[in-house]
């Protein structure tokens, strides 16, 4: 592993312990050319993924792309990192044993929805305000209301 403070190509491994429930293993690293400490994790990747955007351009599956996005809709919300990274490890994981290497970013964004619908709403909301692409308060007002009980009569 390349060293991130000197790019030396040989780093000694000095910790290993399972992480993000046992779907990935962290390793403490020691770089013996400048002594730099850092971290490094290991998740098993069954197959290369290809993600088919809408406009039929093809681009390689980038997981650190799908966490950001995640993140970014769960800000400020009252759900532990541990549990997003257990969400983030799960849909990856349903999207490789999906059996296709080539998926379809309106798969991705719906598995990403129901997985959150089932940790926050609103973290759900502000996702599919992006993926659905709303242009104004009148989708939030249509699409939180598809989210509403029917009042009782």
């Amino acid at each position: 592993m390349r060293c991130p403070f000197c790019s030396n190509v040989d780093s000694q491994v000095k910790d290993s312990r399972p992480a993000e429930d046992h779907v990935a293993i962290r390793r403490r690293r020691l770089c013996p050319a400048c002594g730099g400490r850092f971290t490094t994790y290991e998740r098993v990747q069954l197959r290369d993924l290809v993600v088919i955007k809408t406009n039929g351009r093809r681009e390689e599956f980038d997981r650190p792309k799908l966490e950001r996005s995640i993140r970014i809709s769960m800000q400020k919300r009252p759900v532990e990192p541990e549990r997003i990274d257990q969400m983030i490890s799960g849909i990856v994981r349903r999207l490789e044993s999906m059996g296709d290497t080539d998926v379809p970013s309106s798969v991705i964004g719906e598995i990403v929805m129901e997985s959150l619908a089932r940790i926050d709403t609103v973290a759900y909301v502000r996702f599919a305000s992006v993926y659905k692409n709303f242009q104004a308060a009148d989708d939030f007002e249509d699409f939180v209301s598809e989210l509403r009980p029917p009042a009782p009569e």
